[in-house]
């Protein structure tokens, strides 16, 4: 009934239709509601069913997991706060109302931006936002301003991709840009001890006692300064929560990166489809090994003795080696520049929240880094390649 519906709509939103100005518009709903008819009319092509949309949504299935354990942590956090204690449906209902306001928003003016070149370039409408537009809020804390996720979002969809031609162009990933935006332009509100829990900063609010709102991270890179001795370890031990709360997520954070476990078991949806590359995860968790271990031997701080792992599961490590490294058009395309790519990731992202503690969270920094250098990666790559090849071809010869 649906497509019928659609079919009697179409002939009015097509060339010389009533609504023709709005043909990209009807075009996107409807591919998003079916299978568009769109066929290939010359050439030779090979296709098969993961077009664009499957795609995307298999991601945004990938962090659903992510997306309730925040929400559900967000009304958590916020009830340790105040010293109170609520039911595990009373939490996610409290989380629901604060996080779902930011996903509306960063959808509304994501869309609402890309509806719009769509229009005036009189191009069809790329799924390439409806991922960004969910993680741009998972890299949020829940108590970020709403204003401020929609300059972020414009600017993200603006500047870091409709500039360089929209999707499948950009150089960096979108929702890194829009957290790099928050960052650096309204520090306050995505630093410090307040912004992580959701409603603290109001006024009257009493807090519990002996409560603190800092993530790992930040209690971490507090002792970046201090000596490495036996008794300052142990007391990093004593501040940190537990290996156990930190892998499931019961800690203050991003809404989408606290829970390691909600993570991976998007990063196994990703695996399994084929949509991520197993070879960026595996090398960024590598590469995070690799600076740890080296840092472990160093032990110039108190930084350096913590066990590798423990960076893993601290702030956004195992998020963004999940979804924001393995971004197949900010990310390197060859096999070996994958791996590159990946254990460099990890390793900056490492080196940068240790030995900086004015960038407490390093992995938004180096994956953006490593989106600038990973057409240079490729390169290299194919022209080693390629030499490897003449190579042999001359051996052959002689």
């Amino acid at each position: 009934m649906l497509r019928k519906y659609i079919d009697k709509l179409k002939p009015k939103f097509e060339k010389g239709g009533k609504f023709e100005i709005l043909h990209s518009t009807f075009e996107a709903f409807e591919s998003f509601l079916f299978v568009p008819d769109t066929v290939t009319r010359r050439g030779t092509h090979i296709r098969d069913a993961v077009d664009m949309k499957r795609t995307m949504s298999v991601v945004i299935m990938a962090t659903i997991p992510a997306l309730l354990f925040g929400m559900w942590n967000t009304g958590y956090q916020q009830a340790e706060s105040i010293g109170i204690t609520r039911t595990l449906m009373e939490n996610f209902w409290f989380g629901f109302l604060r996080v779902f306001p930011i996903i509306v928003v960063s959808y509304a003016v994501g869309l609402g931006i890309e509806f719009g070149v769509a229009q005036v370039r009189g191009h069809e409408v790329n799924e390439g936002f409806l991922v960004s537009g969910m993680l741009i809020p998972l890299v949020l804390p829940p108590d970020i301003p709403l204003w401020m996720v929609a300059v972020a979002t414009a600017f993200s969809v603006v500047f870091a991709k409709e500039i360089f031609g929209g999707t499948g162009m950009n150089i960096w990933n979108p929702a890194l840009i829009a957290r790099a935006f928050l960052f650096f332009s309204y520090p306050s509100e995505i630093s410090g001890d307040k912004v992580w829990v959701s409603g603290i900063r109001e006024e009257g609010v009493q807090l519990a006692e002996a409560f603190s709102g800092a993530t790992p991270l930040a209690v971490a890179s507090a002792t970046a300064g201090e000596d490495a001795t036996r008794v300052t370890i142990d007391r990093l031990y004593e501040q940190l929560p537990s290996l156990g709360d930190l892998f499931f997520g019961t800690i203050p954070g991003c809404i989408g990166e606290t829970s390691t476990l909600a993570i991976l078991l998007g990063a196994a949806l990703l695996l399994l489809t084929g949509v991520a590359s197993w070879r960026i995860m595996l090398s960024v968790f590598a590469g995070g090994a690799a600076m740890g271990l080296l840092f472990n031997l160093w032990g110039a701080n108190t930084y350096m003795e913590l066990p590798f792992y423990y960076h893993f599961v601290m702030g956004g490590f195992a998020f963004g080696a999940v979804f924001m490294a393995t971004d197949p058009v900010s990310a390197a395309h060859t096999g070996t520049g994958k791996f590159i790519y990946g254990f460099l990731t990890g390793l900056f992202a490492v080196l940068i929240r240790v030995l900086n503690p004015a960038y407490p969270e390093g992995m938004m920094l180096a994956i953006l880094l490593m989106n600038t250098f990973a057409p240079l990666i490729d390169h290299y790559v194919v022209e080693a390649n390629i030499r490897r090849r003449l190579k042999r071809l001359t051996a052959v010869k002689a």
